[in-house]
């Protein structure tokens, strides 16, 4: 099989080199160039040995690309590097056609499909997947829709809220080397020898402004894991606080509301070009409101880890005391939480973002398991005793947290943009957001209010915790919650720890190639995550109202303040859409300084 993917690599480039898989392939190359190491390269005049050859005729030396076969592990990953040398190599002339796509097979794989690392074993398993021949290219698409493979998942989490957060030191404000720029003879009257190319080679830019290719069906997949996550996990508290009818209202407002400054944003780029969340703060606003807009991003991400480091905690302690069938355990929930720590702490020095795929999918597979499992037991409850008769359909004197609750639950707006960029067709991204909008608003409200009824008063927080203890399905189901929460938690933190090191030792510092630097930013990943770890001792007391205030006073100017006011800067221009930006802005204020008051003076007292 190996032979004969060596012999695919050969001919397939010729079948696939038509515009459509140029445009791909230097796709591809651009997303995986920042995390491939410098000084090494698949192309065939690599050098095997001796990186650096003299021009004994000038006494010039130059220096070459070592092939990446010199690497540890080279064979393995040597698909990799061919991704980038297919985008260097020779292309044939513009007239050539090439085969017409309609003469091709649907069920086939693409060449550039094919291509990819690990592509003839993929396209193996999922022609095998199922016997229907219709049906089959179907679930291919949706099974895996977010991380097909993964040069998409670090397309999309590399670029968190359409910023660069590649930790590489090959950006440049040009594009092209200083050997590009240097005059034919030089001070010295040395002519270049015959080996200097004619034009320098081409460094990576900051990010290219290409044309997404991913498709609706793999959007809707990509939108709906980016919105369900583990904010999911606090409403039935946050329906116990508010009151059923009340929390529901709530949460359908929130959701309209949102939705609504989603679309002041997108309308917002549409107006200034690409770019990320902060690139268009700049150039509606300037640099310092860029560096407003990431603040609060880098504060709501911790908060976000913070938040799971105490749910996993309690969760934690909840499934050893019904595992060990006793309710003094010897170690508390602060133990559980240094505990934590210890698997938090070697995660957060991890450089790709890529590496972390599966930790993210493991969270996602579990999240799934536990929401299915709350549906059924709720309904089957309901269905056999009734509504509890402690549900209240609004309780006033809590309510102002089920506010922040549903605004941390729908914080999503960090994924947006660069979801949109990926589509092939971005202009179909508006209605299928709002689509995807009222599906979770359906999920999210079902969850909540299912929780509540059955419980009514006696809802947890960790809701698992709420369902019998003497079933090992539950015990189950309570520890992979727990783990997918862990697993999210590297991932929340990744964007926050990059923007951090990116304002403090720049955009171009790296350990590649200082080993000071490099561990100075080890200290600063390491020193966050105690940081979280010691915000979340304070905050175990009442993980409810912590959450409450995440989303007040970090999540609530991301998603309600900042669109409203880029969008009154730099694309209303009636009075009524000035008179709605400003009454958005107002209303975010108002909720922001209310209910963080609320929540801060009922945890004091």
């Amino acid at each position: 099989m190996q032979l004969f993917h060596s012999a695919l690599s050969l001919h397939l480039p010729n079948m696939a080199d038509t515009p459509d898989s140029l445009h791909s392939t230097q796709r591809d190359a651009a997303i995986i160039d920042p995390h491939l190491p410098e000084g090494y390269s698949a192309e065939p005049e690599a050098l095997v040995s001796d990186p650096v050859q003299a021009d004994t005729r000038s006494g010039v030396s130059e220096s070459h690309e070592e092939s990446s076969l010199m690497l540890q592990g080279g064979d393995i990953h040597r698909d990799i590097y061919k991704i980038k040398a297919r985008a260097n190599a020779p292309r044939r002339a513009a007239t050539f056609s090439g085969l017409h796509p309609r003469d091709f097979d649907e069920e086939q794989p693409r060449a550039e499909e094919i291509l990819q690392p690990g592509g003839f074993r993929r396209q193996h398993v999922q022609r095998n997947h199922t016997d229907a021949p219709g049906l089959r290219r179907r679930l291919s698409r949706a099974a895996v829709p977010v991380t097909r493979n993964f040069i998409g998942f670090l397309e999309l989490y590399g670029d968190f809220a359409g910023e660069d957060l590649a930790d590489t030191d090959t950006d440049d404000e040009s594009a092209i080397d200083d050997d590009e720029r240097r005059p034919l003879v030089d001070d010295h009257h040395e002519r270049p020898t015959e080996r200097r190319p004619l034009l320098g080679k081409r460094k990576s830019t900051r990010r290219l402004k290409q044309q997404g290719d991913a498709s609706t069906t793999k959007t809707f997949f990509t939108l709906l894991k980016a919105f369900v996550g583990t904010g999911i996990l606090f409403l039935p508290k946050a329906f116990r606080n508010g009151g059923i009818l009340a929390s529901s209202i709530t949460l359908v407002m929130v959701s309209l509301i949102t939705s609504l400054c989603f679309r002041l944003l997108l309308q917002c780029r549409e107006k200034c070009g690409g770019g990320g969340y902060g690139e268009l703060g700049e150039a509606i606003v300037g640099k310092r409101f860029r560096s407003v807009v990431l603040a609060s991003i880098t504060l709501s991400q911790l908060g976000f880890v913070c938040a799971g480091i105490i749910f996993t905690a309690e969760n934690m302690y909840s499934f050893f005391q019904a595992v060990l069938k006793t309710r003094d355990l010897p170690i508390g929930i602060n133990t559980f939480i240094a505990l934590q720590l210890i698997l938090l702490i070697p995660l957060a020095l991890i450089r790709n973002i890529s590496k972390l795929g599966p930790a993210a999918l493991l969270a996602d597979v579990f999240i799934l398991i536990g929401v299915v499992y709350i549906w059924q037991y709720d309904i089957r409850s309901l269905a056999e005793f009734g509504v509890n008769e402690s549900v209240q359909l609004f309780s006033p004197s809590t309510f102002p947290l089920t506010i922040g609750s549903a605004i941390f639950t729908f914080e999503g707006i960090g994924l947006i943009l660069p979801i949109q960029s990926s589509m092939k067709q971005p202009e179909h991204f508006s209605k299928l957001l709002y689509l995807i909008m009222f599906i979770i608003t359906c999920v999210f409200t079902s969850i909540g209010a299912l929780c509540y009824a059955t419980f009514g008063e006696f809802t947890k927080i960790q809701i698992i915790s709420n369902f019998p203890q003497d079933s090992k399905l539950v015990n189950t189901v309570q520890f992979l919650y727990s783990l997918a929460v862990l697993a999210g938690n590297p991932v929340q933190l990744f964007p926050a720890v990059r923007i951090v090191e990116t304002s403090l030792f720049g955009e171009k510092a790296t350990g590649k190639r200082s080993a000071t630097i490099k561990w100075k930013k080890n200290m600063l990943r390491a020193a966050a995550t105690v940081l979280c770890g010691l915000v979340a001792i304070v905050g175990a007391s009442d993980l409810d109202k912590f959450v409450a205030i995440i989303g007040s006073a970090a999540c609530v100017p991301l998603v309600y303040i900042y669109p409203a006011f880029l969008h009154y800067k730099g694309v209303a221009e009636t009075r009524g859409e000035k008179a709605f930006d400003i009454a958005m802005m107002l209303l975010g204020v108002v909720a922001m300084g209310y209910t963080t008051l609320v929540t801060v003076a009922q945890w004091v007292t």
